[in-house]
């Protein structure tokens, strides 16, 4: 069992999101606890059924100080929350400020390992992909909060999957390069897909067996195992 592991507590930021109920089995599974961050007190049910324990805390206007306070004694952090889009104020208080707040306090209390569930394309300019206005924002913020974290001396795991699915976890993913390009080539529209059971994969992974530090890791569903491609 790894050190990471025999520590136990895991705190999941957007705790009741799609991607998070899947991963908190896992890991639960893998041998932590999990503290599932809501916003809603409604959701609790939803997030004890997926094996973790319901903390309800409001991301979007909180301080570094009250992040640290609730990090206390865990050892990781997954930020896999998100305002959902529509509302330019709220998306940059959440996906960039709660963001920025939620590493500030994880080097302040501590936390080794933080986790960041992105996107693929997220590393480079969002003028540069051609977004339309109405996704500016969202792709400014998660672009801006993920080289905050670059920038922070976490040992961080950024994940970077394709367009989200709710298709079966395969348990099998393929690693793209910073231009989607997969094996020197690009990836079409039907691979550039990624299940979110495969995200949450991901997750139990790189926390489980404590891989991928400080690394970036772009994928898409594919035909490698996943304990095969992150060691």
């Amino acid at each position: 069992m790894s050190q990471i592991q025999q520590q136990r507590k895991v705190i999941v930021l957007g705790g009741h999101g799609k991607v998070a109920l899947l991963a908190e089995p896992k890991l639960k599974e893998a041998g932590f606890n999990v503290d599932a961050v809501i916003r809603n007190p409604a959701q609790s049910d939803d997030v004890r059924k997926a094996g973790a324990n319901p903390v309800v805390f409001d991301m979007e206007h909180a301080n570094v100080d009250s992040f640290a306070g609730l990090f206390e004694g865990a050892v990781a952090v997954v930020f896999s929350a998100g305002a959902g889009g529509g509302d330019d104020v709220r998306t940059h208080a959440v996906d960039y400020q709660a963001a920025v707040n939620a590493i500030d306090a994880a080097e302040k209390v501590g936390v080794r390992r933080f986790v960041m569930v992105s996107y693929d394309t997220a590393d480079r300019d969002p003028q540069e992909m051609g977004w339309p206005d109405s996704f500016i924002t969202y792709a400014q913020s998660k672009h801006d909060a993920d080289a905050h974290l670059r920038d922070s001396s976490l040992e961080y795991t950024i994940l970077g999957p394709g367009l989200l699915t709710l298709e079966p976890e395969t348990d099998k993913i393929v690693l793209t390069d910073d231009h989607t390009m997969i094996d020197g080539k690009p990836a079409t529209s039907e691979q550039s897909a990624t299940s979110r059971g495969n995200v949450a994969a991901v997750i139990a992974r790189v926390l489980g067996a404590d891989v991928a530090k400080r690394k970036t890791i772009d994928f898409y569903d594919g035909d490698k195992p996943i304990d095969e491609v992150l060691v």
